[in-house]
This record gives structure tokens, C-alpha cells and sequence, in this order.
């Protein structure tokens, strides 16, 4: 299945936090990875106000199965690859002051599994690029401080606004 166009730069990307982003080779290049993180973090910034600054600052690795798996051994004693993993930088409370303050504040990591990320795509039929701006919104609402694991509500709340962060672009529920 072809990869749809990234969402195009505007607005969605204007209100969105930096990015310093990594690509692995088997990534390829038949996508803009760039554009399609930006559009993500975009979107996120939409539904979550307080990652809608600039100065906030995230590191995004689009990396292959084996480094993935290596840091989830290391940081999570979970010895396989998983699709994504995020590691916060700030408290929430920090998260909300961040974008009040000057200075750039690191928000995090988030990093992509190529190979994880290309089977579950198969596997709900939706194209890479569909899966893995679906895998980067939901990082940055981890990093920003939400959690689906501590209680159903917590669950529905971070669902929810993965599924309008999607809507903006143009993307279908992926909890369908």
C-alpha cells in the first residue's frame, strides 16, 4: 500500500514542538519522514495546548528493530523490539510550565521501530506512514505526561485525543 502524502505545512506544523530528528536507512526515503513528524507533532500540539511551543524541544529517532530492542532490554527488561518507546525528560507539572518560560526545554525521546512498526501496519492494513505518525502522536502524549496504563480513564482520555490529533490529519481511528 503507498504512503499518502504528509500532511502539508501550515498551521498543523506551526504550533508544533522542535524536532530533532534521526533516520535509520531502512526507513527509505519514498516518504518525508521530516514532514511527517512535524504534521504529527502538529496535530498533537492541536489537541494537547501544552506541547503548542516551540521551545519544547523532542528528539525522534526513527531507528531499525535491533536498536530499539537493545533499549527496551536495557531501560524496560523487556527483551524483544516494541514499536515505540519514549522516555520523558520532564514531569507533567514541568510539561505545563515549559511553554511559559524562554529557555528551550527538552521534552523527551521517542524512538520508532522500522521492522515492528512496518508489521503492525500490514497487519491493520494502513500504510507505514499512516502507522508511524499514529506511533509519534501517541510518544509525544507520553511524554507530554499521559499514560494508558494506570486506569481506564487515563486510557480513554489519551485514546481520545489520539484519535482528534489523527482526525486533523486526515487520518481514520486507529482504535476502530
Amino acid at each position: 500500500m503507498p504512503d499518502p502524502e504528509p500532511f502539508p505545512p501550515g498551521p498543523l506544523s506551526d504550533a508544533a514542538p522542535s524536532l530533532d530528528i534521526d533516520i535509520d536507512p531502512q526507513w527509505g526515503d519514498a516518504t518525508d519522514w521530516e514532514a511527517l513528524a512535524a504534521a504529527a507533532a502538529g496535530a498533537t500540539a492541536m489537541v494537547a495546548p501544552e506541547l503548542a511551543h516551540p521551545q519544547i524541544l523532542v528528539s525522534l529517532v526513527l531507528a531499525d528493530d535491533d536498536e530499539v530492542h537493545a533499549l527496551n532490554l536495557q531501560w524496560r527488561a523487556k527483551d524483544r523490539p516494541t514499536n515505540v518507546l519514549s522516555f520523558p525528560m520532564l514531569s507533567r507539572d514541568e510539561v505545563l510550565r515549559a511553554g511559559a518560560g524562554d529557555a528551550p526545554a527538552m521534552l523527551g525521546d521517542l524512538i520508532l521501530a522500522h521492522g515492528v512498526c512496518t508489521r503492525e501496519a500490514a497487519d491493520k492494513g494502513v500504510a507505514v506512514a499512516t502507522h508511524a505518525s499514529h506511533l509519534i502522536v501517541h510518544g509525544l502524549l507520553h511524554l507530554a505526561g499521559y499514560d494508558h496504563e494506570t486506569g481506564e480513564a487515563q486510557a480513554t482520555e489519551m485514546e481520545d485525543l489520539e484519535r482528534k490529533a489523527l482526525a486533523l490529519l486526515g487520518m481514520a481511528d486507529p482504535y476502530a
